[in-house]
């Protein structure tokens, strides 16, 4: 994990289900580009934690959400700084393509929240707060980038939760900083 000065940190959940198997050819020009991606979140100004899973390079292999599912789950400095990666970067290159290997979500399948500066969600609790933004829609504890609350005033909704083992922390995952690897 970096080194921060912020007191809070922004944890991102998303969630895409695929259209065709990861090893299926149609959806191999999505694999090749993870690598390069996952460097370019690693490097990123603000970039704080990814999840990864234990022995892989990438978090493609939970499937915490469904089988045909895949979560990307990141921990950044500030909202800019995860705005930055999304839209400015080769991130957006795959968000272009989005349509060619995942389907289209009905529901909200990105939710942001604020956690204080330190803490690495589980992928439970992280899909806690989608599945509250998909039943109460944006609020301090959970939003969107189009919904976003600042830290101040989310500051009542941020709770430390006691660190869990890393195998606790997303069946199998395990949680690694910044410098350790290149991850999904």
């Amino acid at each position: 994990m970096t080194a921060s000065t912020h007191a809070a940190h922004l944890a991102q959940l998303n969630v895409a289900t695929l259209r065709h198997p990861l090893d299926d050819p149609r959806v191999a020009p999505f694999v090749e580009m993870l690598d390069p991606v996952n460097a370019a979140a690693d490097g990123a100004p603000g970039f704080v934690w990814r999840l990864v899973e234990e022995g892989a390079a990438d978090a493609t292999g939970l499937r915490p959400a469904g089988e045909d599912v895949i979560v990307n789950l990141s921990v950044w400095e500030t909202r800019e700084a995860l705005w930055d990666f999304a839209y400015r970067s080769g991130h957006l290159e795959v968000m272009r393509r989005r349509r060619e290997w995942f389907q289209r979500h009905v529901e909200a399948h990105l939710v942001l929240w604020w956690v204080p500066a330190g803490h690495l969600p589980t992928v439970g609790e992280a899909l806690e707060r989608l599945a509250e933004l998909r039943t109460n829609g944006p609020s301090p504890r959970a939003f969107t980038f189009a919904s976003s609350y600042t830290a101040d005033e989310a500051a009542q909704h941020l709770q430390v939760v006691p660190p869990a083992q890393p195998e606790q922390a997303a069946g199998g995952a395990r949680s690694t900083p910044a410098a350790d690897s290149a991850s999904v």
